[in-house]
């Protein structure tokens, strides 16, 4: 994956943070056509590797039982930038704001009882907060009979654009156009993620940091 340098994340500690934030991943394999088959999942990133849970039939894990290459995917809409804040009538002005990790690596089945609850515990911490449950081990049934997908990334990358390549008066300029656009209650974490924030009881902005990652 070719990207530019000012587009590009920079720190592995970011992606892998940004990943973990995500709710949904798309892993892709290749079927025994050679089609690629992209599957949206639950997962964590954990370890060094990412994990998901599968019932353990299907066509994806016979994909990776014959060719463990795979592609994993996880991205966030930001915002999209109408034309018309860049202008008054070029349509091809349309812009998006997005933060986007993809991963390429090898893929396997976990049959290890101790790393499918260590798995499975990882998911949980992700998906549920709250706690409020036992923790898995792995003499339990319901390790046994779920298949865990570990992908051991080979080559990870990121790209964002969340406003980092705008000068800070030319960013400011765009949020108060999202801000009008959105409406303050949407608009607040979008421009939270581009640094900005929203004075209290008025429609000033004021940016409190560089949006990085």
């Amino acid at each position: 994956m070719q990207l530019i340098k000012k587009y590009e994340i920079q720190s592995k500690h970011k992606m892998i943070e940004f990943l973990n934030e995500q709710p949904v991943g798309r892993v892709a394999s290749l079927d025994e056509s050679g089609y690629p088959q992209v599957i949206p999942m639950n997962f964590v990133y954990h370890d060094g590797a990412v994990y998901m849970h599968s019932h353990p039939f299907g066509e994806k894990l016979d994909n990776i039982r014959r060719n463990p290459n795979v592609g994993f995917e996880v991205d966030q809409h930001i915002c999209f930038l109408p034309s018309y804040f860049f202008h008054p009538t070029d349509a091809s002005q349309a812009d998006t704001l997005y933060i986007s990790v993809v991963i390429k690596g090898k893929a396997e089945l976990v049959h290890g009882n101790e790393e499918k609850a260590l798995a499975l515990n990882a998911l949980m911490e992700k998906y549920q907060k709250e706690g409020r449950y036992e923790a898995l081990v792995a003499n339990m049934p319901s390790v046994h009979e779920v298949a865990i997908i570990k992908v051991i990334p080979r080559d990870i990358r990121g790209k964002y654009k969340i406003g980092q390549h705008w000068t800070r008066p030319y960013r400011l300029k765009m949020a108060r156009n999202i801000l009008e656009r959105e409406g303050r209650e949407n608009a607040r974490p979008i421009l939270r993620i581009m640094g900005i924030d929203i004075i209290a009881g008025e429609e000033s902005l004021q940016v409190i940091e560089e949006p990085e990652m």
